[in-house]
């Protein structure tokens, strides 16, 4: 019998002092997540990048082969497929498509990416021409913020 009050008295000891660390874990845990999230507010404030009208004439960069096959693809399939809504299935049978699909019959695609992407060479070679001229940036005085006198 000694031995079973011993074991009754260990277990609820056991039992406290795991309920004890359970909530000093709990008061470092929700520590941790208030400092985080303020060093987190703390950073995104530091890191904002200013926003330069020049950087949104950048020319973008154009799709690739595969999106122009998609949009082609995407016509077909709606065509022949109508109770198809999901764009998700779409995509699917997309891949699959793209995927058996041989060389000759993606050359197509190829030459459009292909020309698109020496269009978007050019216009990014101009834009960095304009960039370092300093061609396009406004200056202080320029400002469209100035103040009507």
């Amino acid at each position: 019998m000694a031995k079973k009050a011993r074991k009754s008295q260990s277990s609820s000891t056991s039992s406290a002092s795991n309920q004890m660390v359970l909530r000093r874990r709990q008061r470092v845990v929700s520590g941790e997540k208030e400092r985080s999230a303020s060093s987190a507010r703390k950073l995104s404030v530091k890191h904002k990048k200013k926003y330069d009208k020049f950087e949104a004439k950048k020319p973008k960069k154009p799709p690739t082969a595969f999106f122009y096959f998609l949009e082609d693809f995407r016509k077909e399939y709606q065509e022949q497929n109508p109770n198809v809504k999901s764009m998700r299935d779409i995509g699917k049978a997309c891949g699959e498509k793209w995927k058996t699909m041989t060389y000759e019959e993606k050359v197509q695609y190829y030459d459009i990416a292909t020309e698109k992407r020496a269009e978007f060479d050019r216009a990014m070679a101009d834009y960095i021409k304009r960039k370092e001229s300093g061609e396009g940036q406004e200056t202080e005085d320029d400002s469209e913020f100035d103040e009507y006198a």
